[in-house]
């Protein structure tokens, strides 16, 4: 059975589209998603499922949240596979450079195309954007954020699909989905065992 994170967009900022991470695992479960858990605050869900098309993924939860909490936020549905993709694809300057800023930017499948650094003009000398499949990796001098032209993405449509997790984030849903990866293959290997 697949391992997942639903990556939730815009959940539990600043006192608004407040969702207790309790609620929101018993709120999958009750929908049939199995061993589900949650990282953080910000909307990491991981859990197992059955189903092999991540857009299917995506409108489901959405669905169920919105019926649940009265309102929907925008959902990134990634396989533990594209995950270690996404990881295994960080520019390699990101491990030398101490003094910025790193975040991987999961895009939904509406707006997943290179072309859409054509639209976004990062600021050279400030800031740095690479495109890869269903991600930007986007990084800054820590001393010039505020010059950034990521600064004014919010006031984009394209941000509306878009969800972002900083670099740490990022290695922990890897290490965590990949825990879930190994012991589901104990668990296979036991069963075949016995």
């Amino acid at each position: 059975m697949p391992v997942y994170v639903a990556l939730l967009r815009g959940i539990n900022v600043g006192g608004n589209s407040l969702i207790k991470m309790s609620e929101l695992r018993e709120c999958m479960e009750r929908q049939g998603y199995n061993s589900v858990t949650t990282y953080i605050n910000s909307g990491n869900v991981f859990f197992k499922s059955d189903e092999s098309d991540a857009r299917k993924l995506e409108q489901e939860i959405e669905r169920v949240i919105g019926a649940k909490f009265g309102f929907t936020p925008k959902t990134v549905v990634r396989s533990f596979a594209e995950i270690k993709t996404t990881l295994a694809n960080l520019p390699k300057s990101w491990s030398t450079n101490i003094d910025q800023k790193f975040n991987v930017i999961f895009l939904r499948h509406s707006i997943d195309s290179a072309n859409i650094l054509d639209e976004l003009k990062p600021k050279t000398g400030i800031e740095t954007l690479a495109y890869g499949p269903g991600v930007l990796y986007w990084s800054a001098n820590t001393s010039d954020l505020t010059k950034s032209a990521m600064v004014k993405l919010a006031k984009s449509p394209l941000y509306q699909d878009m969800t972002v997790r900083n670099l740490n984030t990022a290695k922990k849903i890897y290490e965590l989905m990949l825990a879930k990866f190994v012991q589901q293959l104990q668990t296979t290997k036991i069963n075949k065992q016995g």
